[in-house]
This record gives C-alpha cells, sequence and structure tokens, in this order.
C-alpha cells in the first residue's frame, strides 16, 4: 500500500477527476491497518504527556500523520459552502540510513482538498502528492506551517499556533482563511490516547479544535465570495491504528447552535457490526469535556446513497441519539455527491443538523466522514 503511493508520487487526481491516478483507489483503512512491516516504526501504546507547540509538527518516526481541517462557510448573501482540507505524512522506509542527497526522503506526502457548492449540486476536489524533502512539503514548528508545494496551513510561533491561515489554490477554486480557536484544544480518548483495536499500538495520538471562527475569501469559476463561518481541526498520529477484521469508519464531527459540539467514530467491523472501540467527546460551551462511550451513543443510518461513479452505496444521513444527554438528533448531507474519487475514495461531506434537547429544539451544522464502503 505504502509503496503504492510512493509510485504515485509523479500524478496527481485533478478537480473533478471522475478516476484516479493509477486505476483502482487506494484504501484508507489499508494504509492504517495490520501489523505486516511494522518494524522500525514508532508505536502508540499508551497516553503520554503533549508538548506544544511541537506536537502541533511533525512526528516523522510514525508511519501515518495527519492534520484535517472542515468548515460550513457561507457568503455575504448567504450562499452556503463546505471546504475540507487534509495534510497526510507517510513514513515510508523507516530503515532508510541517513539521505544522501537533497532528494532523498523517507517521508512522502498527500494533501486533499475538496469544496462543496450545494447551490449547483457541484463537488470540487482536487489531491496532490510531494517528496517530504528539498522544500516540496513538510511540517515546521518555528513558525508552524504545513504545506505541500503552495497549498499551507500556517499560524503563530509561539505554543499557540492561533490564528492560523490556510491557502489553496485550484484551476476552478482557492481559499484563502483565517481560524481563531474560541476553544482550547481538547485531547480524545485517554489523554490524547486513542484506542482502535486489540492489539498492541492500534491506536493513535489524538487532539482536536473542536470551533474555529472562521472568514477570508473563497474563488469559485473566477468569481469572488467574502465568506465567513465556522471550521474544526483534528490531528492524530500513529502507526497501525486499525485492526485486519475493521472494515471502516462512519466519523462525525457536529457543531450545535447552542455552543456544544459532538465527535463521535464508529469503527465498523467486516461482519457490519459496531467494534467495541468506537468513542465519542462531548465539549460543553464553556470548553469542558467528557468522552463518550460506544454504549452512550445510538447511531443509525436513514438513508443511503449510491454513486453513479465508483458505484459505492454510502448511508448518508443518520439519526444520532445520546440519551444520557437528552440529545436525539437528525443529520442530512447539504447534498448527496460528496464522494471524494482520487488516488483514495471515500465519502466526506457537509452536513446539517436538527432534532432535539428534550422538549427545546438543537440545529447546527458539521461534517462526516464513511470510508470503507463498497457496491
Amino acid at each position: 500500500m505504502l509503496l503504492l503511493l510512493v509510485l504515485l508520487l509523479g500524478g496527481c487526481g485533478s478537480v473533478d477527476s471522475p478516476e484516479p491516478a493509477g486505476g483502482e483507489p487506494l484504501s484508507i483503512t489499508g494504509a492504517l491497518a495490520g501489523e505486516e512491516d511494522i518494524a522500525g516504526y514508532a508505536r502508540v501504546t499508551g497516553p503520554r504527556e503533549f508538548s506544544f507547540p511541537d506536537d502541533h509538527g511533525a512526528h516523522p518516526d510514525y508511519r501515518h500523520e495527519w492534520w484535517y481541517v472542515t468548515g460550513n462557510l457561507a457568503s455575504e448573501t448567504g450562499r452556503r459552502f463546505g471546504y475540507q482540507v487534509t495534510f497526510f505524512r507517510f513514513n515510508v522506509a523507516p530503515e532508510m540510513a541517513e539521505r544522501r542527497s537533497a532528494l532523498a526522503t523517507n517521508q512522502v506526502w498527500m494533501a486533499h482538498l475538496a469544496l462543496t457548492d450545494p447551490e449547483t449540486g457541484r463537488f470540487l476536489h482536487a489531491e496532490r502528492f510531494a517528496r517530504g524533502a528539498a522544500g516540496l512539503a513538510g511540517a515546521t514548528v518555528r513558525p508552524f506551517r504545513v504545506w505541500l508545494e503552495d497549498w499551507s496551513l500556517s499560524g503563530g510561533e509561539g505554543d499557540d499556533v492561533m490564528p492560523m491561515r490556510f491557502v489553496a489554490e485550484e484551476e476552478a477554486f482557492a481559499l484563502d482563511l483565517r481560524l481563531e480557536a474560541i476553544k482550547p484544544l481538547v485531547l480524545q480518548g485517554d489523554r490524547g490516547y486513542s484506542r482502535k483495536g486489540a492489539g498492541a499500538g492500534n491506536a493513535s495520538h489524538y487532539y482536536s479544535y473542536t470551533r474555529l471562527v472562521t472568514e477570508g475569501a473563497l474563488l469559485l469559476d473566477g468569481e469572488a465570495y467574502q465568506v465567513s463561518g465556522e471550521s474544526w481541526m483534528d490531528r492524530e498520529w500513529g502507526t497501525s491504528a486499525l485492526s485486519e477484521d475493521q472494515a471502516g469508519w462512519d466519523w462525525f464531527s457536529l457543531q450545535l447552535a447552542d455552543g456544544r459540539e459532538i465527535m463521535f467514530y464508529r469503527l465498523r467491523e467486516d461482519g457490519g457490526g459496531t467494534d467495541k472501540h468506537s468513542r465519542g467527546l462531548l465539549v460543553q460551551e464553556d470548553g469542558a469535556y467528557r468522552p463518550l462511550a460506544v454504549d452512550e451513543v445510538v447511531l443509525r443510518a436513514t438513508r443511503h446513497w449510491r454513486s453513479p461513479v465508483s458505484g459505492a452505496r454510502y448511508p448518508v444521513a443518520w439519526s444520532l441519539a445520546i440519551p444520557g444527554e437528552r440529545l436525539d438528533l437528525r443529520i442530512e448531507p447539504v447534498q448527496d455527491d460528496q464522494e471524494m474519487r482520487s488516488g483514495f475514495r471515500y465519502w466526506e461531506g457537509a452536513v446539517e443538523v436538527s432534532g432535539g434537547d428534550g422538549e427545546t429544539p438543537v440545529a447546527g451544522r458539521g461534517y462526516v466522514e464513511l470510508t470503507g464502503y463498497g457496491q
């Protein structure tokens, strides 16, 4: 799998490309699973003390890592947009000796960028690959910056990376956004130790910024929009996060209008059941938070959509209830077609949230990620 990433370095999917470069799409779950070929990598085996700003930067001894941002935006006239950007880092050769040239590296970078435009029903996306050498891609801490060519997420020089700036440009669209956290970061799982499977090392170090006030400029088809809204940022790194018997995951990040946020990921077993290591997090308006165990959340798919391009059938609408919090939510996509069709194929989409907290109506917005779905 990681060898295929290296082979893909010479090309990338384009905006609205119906087929990934190199043929069949690769498996995200395959990239994160298994105990094969892990010799020489660092492993996530328990909680650790986080150190900032260092942990905002790269952890090259681990096999994989990502900086992931999603957001729901609106123009000054109310036109709705959703966006996603993810910078991925992969160590493809932990045994590699000290590099002998400026181009030699065991670090491979990949980035995904997507824009949802519900007004027209378009879902625009792009994918890039680069070596982690010669300035093509990488991450620094002081100042904070993650980049792949001219796509970048950057911030301050101190312990706090806020505010951050995200900049990316493609032929059909471009984004230049300022992101400011209005709540402190939260540590997912057990003090940032996020267990994903029963095996030793099937885990990640994981933290999030759950509400980022966002404003800036969006360029689409040559027309400029001033936009504002809210974003969410996830940070994870590890080596073999998933077990071989896990088929994929359904991940939810929900920002409620009352100031609360919910994260929940359902790890799916090969037979369709819910893995016991599925977990979540509830963040209160004041930033206080607590973990959500798998038996605290009742999750049910209410509607499916089949991609006319890949044939994959995705559960795009859901009900999510947390009885202990009296929350009963309905989750609907802003449009059904939000399938990433690049070197990796998955569904990543902006959603609307409605429902109730007991008798009190609840509204919100968020993002959902669905991986491991076939026909």
